[in-house]
């Protein structure tokens, strides 16, 4: 059968962005098919240094920016200025993370980028969105996790402070994931005529992850609010509330079994059923177990009907549990590591685990693509690129992209960019 071109093959991306949600975004893009290309500082972006290991760049770089090429812009001098509009005007789609101010400095406000190019999609990742007294502010995950509530709905008894749950950016990889979605949208609404300017941000993310208990029924609204500050008091009482919960509700949990750690994942009345049948157990509240009890009686049995479920469970090994609970049409697996996953039959057999080799710390196992498209992985991703990598090849690009009278004015020379490579 003969392979189709990836879906975004032929489309130009151009990823201003730093940090994680708009690189996360345009490497998905790449993973599409689009050609993205990483328009640098001279010192490139903040990520490359974060945490650094082999040959002095990051990890978390190298996870980010897999199947791109780089080209160093010095946004700040008038020959970047001018290299970046030529860029604008080759592109299919711009993603930045610029603030407002700074993005019509840099020529990337919605009006500049109409100007360079007026089919362009331009997708701009914020911290509080656009309108409202907290525009303009900068912000990353934690500062999103915060400010939307997302931070305390892993409180924990034993937390002198809100945490982030296992140090995960929710908010980032969801705004990364929302901005990757508006690049394909812009782009397949292209066909209507004209160009679409979306904005996504690390608030409306950190929102989106909360989808399922963000509502709030008007009747229920107390005449007075509360105080926005979240005190040590009300980091307590949150987390005993989720305490409460966890200790109720023995269907969808993590178990200790006598070698190890499984998680058991019940959301039908039929699959709780089947639980309390392997277990010889009986449970008058399975049709709605979250419900909050309805007096100190009920709360006491149903904490000794999760306390039995514990019991239980740790008298055999996890993989004996496992096999049985999946022969009843429950799901269940061990915890793991994620460290564990790089040698994973299953990992590996999805092409969810690639090796690139990367041009300072050698062979480096990423996330492979997480799309299948007609039933294939997509192919090895190149490895992250070298700052400035690509500058040489983009520049001769443009030049006879310019000849062929396809763009809107010509780029500048390399002589007039050349010098900002290794500029402050």
């Amino acid at each position: 059968m003969t392979q189709l071109p990836l879906p975004l093959a032929g489309f130009r991306v151009l990823d201003y962005s730093q940090f994680v949600a708009g690189p996360l975004a345009t490497m998905l893009l790449a993973d599409l098919g689009a050609d993205v290309i990483k328009v640098e500082p001279p010192a490139g972006d903040a990520y490359r240094h974060y945490e650094p290991l082999g040959g002095g760049e990051s990890r978390r770089f190298y996870a980010l920016n897999r199947n791109k090429r780089s080209i160093i812009c010095d946004l700040k001098s008038a020959g970047g200025r001018s290299l970046s509009r030529a860029l604008l005007a080759t592109a299919d789609a711009v993603v930045h993370n610029m603030p407002p101010e700074r993005a019509v400095m840099f020529g990337l406000d919605e009006e500049s980028v109409r100007g360079a190019n007026p089919l362009a999609v331009v997708s701009v990742v914020s911290a509080f969105g656009s309108e409202g007294p907290q525009a303009g502010r900068i912000g990353y995950d934690l500062i999103a996790q915060a400010y939307s509530g997302l931070l305390m709905t892993d409180a924990r008894l034993e937390d002198e402070v809100p945490r982030r749950s296992g140090g995960i950016p929710y908010s980032d990889i969801t705004a990364g994931l929302l901005a990757c979605i508006s690049v394909t949208a812009g782009l397949a609404a292209r066909a209507q005529g004209g160009s679409r300017h979306f904005e996504v941000s690390l608030l409306g993310a950190a929102l989106a992850t909360q989808v399922q208990t963000f509502v709030r029924i008007l009747d229920d609204v107390p005449a007075k609010g509360e105080a926005g500050m979240v005190s040590t008091s009300k980091l307590t009482e949150v987390a005993a509330a989720i305490a409460e919960v966890d200790e109720l509700e023995p269907y969808y949990r993590c178990y200790e079994a006598a070698d190890g750690f499984f998680a058991v994942a019940c959301l039908t009345s039929l699959q709780r059923r089947r639980v309390l049948d392997l277990l010889d157990l009986s449970d008058e509240w399975l049709e709605n177990p979250q419900r909050p009890p309805v007096s100190a009686e009920e709360r006491a049995a149903r904490v000794d009907l999760a306390r039995s479920f514990a019991v239980r469970f740790r008298r055999h090994p996890a993989k004996f549990w496992i096999a049985r609970l999946c022969e009843a049409g429950v799901p269940a697996v061990e915890v793991r590591l994620a460290q564990q996953l790089f040698d994973d039959e299953q990992v590996r057999e999805n092409g969810l685990v690639r090796r690139v080799n990367q041009h300072r710390a050698g062979p480096v196992d990423v996330l492979g693509s997480v799309f299948k498209i007609d039933g294939a992985a997509i192919q090895p991703p190149t490895p992250a690129p070298g700052l400035g990598e690509h500058t040489d090849e983009l520049m001769a690009e443009l030049a006879i992209t310019a000849a062929d009278g396809r763009t809107r004015g010509k780029p500048p020379a390399p002589e007039d960019v050349l010098g900002a490579r290794n500029g402050p």
